[in-house]
């Protein structure tokens, strides 16, 4: 099948062609991959005869699969320009990112919302990485409903909450950005990013 046909199936239909474009012009092996908790994608440089490598989840809603694959892109670019020299999201990342952003701006392919949101985010020094929590709720915004899942920060304080691997956490105090709980079983303290999903368990007492 077509790669820009596949990709329809993963990102806005009229952001496909240049993603498509970019796979090719970097020689880049792009893999839709499977859910990963701990991040929406990867970019890995050239190594031991591998060239770029970038993988992104593949349960991501439209808008969030283009901006992470954008982000990873970045990465690509950035790497291809300075190496191991720039910083992972340093200056040199933020204006690849945002050079290589500029042709989905003037497709109008986002939402108002995004659009505002990934902006900010550019303008802003602090916000370091992909982790930036306004963007990251103004994607969630599009994706499909699930049934009793919730973001850590929606859950009361002392709630249970159980992981898609069975565990079951206490949500405990928050420490700077993110939750201290602990789970139950071993004891042992966790801390938990505020937009981590979880599934409350409805009987807390």
């Amino acid at each position: 099948m077509d790669k820009v046909k596949v990709l329809e199936q993963y990102l806005p239909p009229d952001a496909a062609p240049l993603v498509g474009r970019w796979i090719d012009y970097f020689k880049c092996e792009f893999k839709i991959s499977r859910n990963r908790n701990s991040k929406f994608g990867d970019y890995r440089p050239p190594f031991n005869g591998k060239g770029h490598r970038i993988s992104v989840n593949y349960d991501l809603n439209p808008y969030a699969f283009l901006v992470t694959t954008v982000h990873e892109f970045a990465h690509l670019h950035t790497w291809n320009e300075h190496k191991f020299k720039a910083k992972p999201h340093g200056t040199e990342w933020k204006n690849n990112f945002k050079k290589m952003m500029q042709p989905f701006f003037e497709k109008d392919i986002f939402p108002a919302d995004i659009k505002h949101s990934i902006t900010n985010y550019l303008n802003n020094p602090a916000a370091s990485s992909c982790s930036d929590l306004s963007l990251y709720r103004a994607l969630r915004k599009y994706d499909a409903p699930k049934e009793s899942v919730v973001t850590v920060d929606k859950i009361p304080l002392k709630a249970l909450f159980k992981l898609k691997d069975g565990r079951v956490f206490r949500k405990d105090e928050k420490l700077r950005k993110r939750f201290k709980c602990t789970e139950m079983q071993s004891q042992r303290v966790y801390l938990f990013s505020p937009v981590a999903e979880v599934e409350l368990i409805a009987d807390n007492h």
